[in-house]
């Protein structure tokens, strides 16, 4: 594995390990496959997740391709469209034998499936490798009043006092909060920090998302990734 650091204005880490790039802003970390994405790379990932999962990590990569080419608010409604109308729906239960896991971009593309978090933390992900600015950008988690159960959308902030977008995998329109009156926001969170909600603006700021153990879990997995 090779390691090289390099500083910018965001103090950006890159590591590069079997073809998959690694890249960390402070605390947020996400994992992108090399946008020259190599023939070997592509049947290493044929041959441990089928064809079906080359097609979709080569999919990713055109549209992070495009990113210079599009309005933050294009980025929004490419990425939102991008993973809700290419992964299916499944309960971690079914996907990992688990109730509750948090998957990474490439577990998430690898198996073509995955529930609301997954849906939401790729997103979320993708759009920071897309150039949209972390702090625009909050997991938020909800009560769907409709399914009287829990749900994760991704919100983003046009400005720091705006209502926020919903980037949900349940109703795929990208509408302000104050428009998803079926929401009940709960707690939200990015890279830098945790907020409890406070009806469906911002809320109050209680700490670091390092508090959370399933986010903590998930960043240490996207530091491992790799394809053998």
């Amino acid at each position: 594995m090779a390691l090289f650091f390099t500083q910018t204005a965001r103090q950006k880490i890159v590591i590069k390990a079997s073809g998959i790039l690694l890249v960390c802003y402070f605390s947020v970390c996400t994992v992108i496959a090399a946008f020259d994405i190599s023939p070997e790379l592509l049947n290493k990932i044929t041959i441990k997740y089928g064809s079906e999962a080359a097609t979709r990590v080569e999919q990713w990569q055109k549209l992070m391709q495009t990113a210079k080419t599009l309005t933050e608010q294009q980025k929004l409604r490419r990425v939102n469209d991008f993973f809700n109308q290419s992964i299916n729906f499944v309960d971690d239960i079914w996907v990992w034998g688990k109730k509750d896991y948090w998957a990474t971009p490439m577990e998430f593309l690898f198996q073509g499936a995955g529930d609301c978090e997954d849906y939401s933390i790729a997103k979320y992900f993708t759009l920071i490798e897309m150039g949209v600015a972390d702090k625009k950008m909050r997991i938020t988690y909800v009560k769907a009043l409709k399914l009287n159960q829990a749900h994760m959308v991704l919100t983003y902030f046009p400005t720091p006092k705006s209502i926020p977008l919903v980037l949900d995998n349940i109703n795929p329109m990208i509408k302000k909060a104050s428009m998803r009156a079926d929401l009940l926001p709960v707690y939200s969170f990015n890279g830098s920090g945790l907020w409890l909600a406070k009806s469906r603006g911002g809320g109050k700021k209680v700490g670091s998302s390092g508090r959370l153990s399933l986010w903590a879990e998930l960043k240490k997995r996207m530091l491992k990734q790799t394809i053998e």
